[in-house]
């Protein structure tokens, strides 16, 4: 039976050992299955090249795509069996999973994928990998210890003719300050205008 399960694919609690399993229809998924799906990067990446493409994608362009970006490097750049890898894992394992869940339609005869409304559940999920942060607090953070750092360098190079108290006490204060704003602008942002 365990034999059954590992050829059709389905390993998973709750999927039978019959062969492959009907595509469900459902018209909204699970949290646990939406974060069941997400664990791996892999499908993570399916999901986000599918969205950004917009339109079906063979199986050979989005294993270079994927595989690409986990060697942070170019498609033409790729080995072959960095590729190989990569579409291996898509081919038997986590297109088959996506196309299960009814996640995505995988054409495994013609090799094409392409998402089904379910997948745009994953869009807040996926939403922050592509967009660099705005957040403009780590940068202020980085602004404070870079000029402690430079206020204590120059206290100890005799530039500052202060005592290490003062110096200590600025630093705190640099920090308090900081962490006050950003503490601030989250309530601020949190609470109903």
């Amino acid at each position: 039976m365990a034999d059954t399960a590992s050829r059709s694919g389905c390993t998973e609690v709750g999927h039978s050992s019959r062969g492959a399993e009907p595509k469900r229809e459902q018209s909204e998924l699970e949290p646990d299955d939406i974060y069941h799906i997400l664990q791996t990067s892999r499908r993570r990446h399916v999901l986000r090249h599918l969205r950004s493409a917009g339109e079906p994608m063979t199986l050979r362009d989005l294993a270079e795509r994927i595989a690409a970006r986990e060697h942070e490097t170019t498609v033409e750049n790729l080995t072959s069996d960095q590729r190989q890898r990569v579409y291996i894992s898509l081919y038997q394992s986590h297109l088959p999973k996506l196309d299960t869940r009814g996640i995505v339609d995988y054409d495994k005869d013609r090799g094409i994928v392409e998402p089904t409304p379910l997948a745009a559940q994953f869009d807040p999920y996926l939403s922050g990998l592509e967009e660099p942060s705005t957040d403009p607090w780590p940068r202020r953070y980085a602004g404070a210890v870079g000029w402690c750092a430079l206020l204590v360098v120059a206290r100890a190079g005799g530039l500052l003719p202060i005592p290490w108290s003062a110096a200590a006490s600025i630093v705190v204060l640099a920090f308090s300050v900081v962490t006050a704003g950003h503490w601030y602008s989250e309530l601020s942002r949190r609470s109903p205008r």
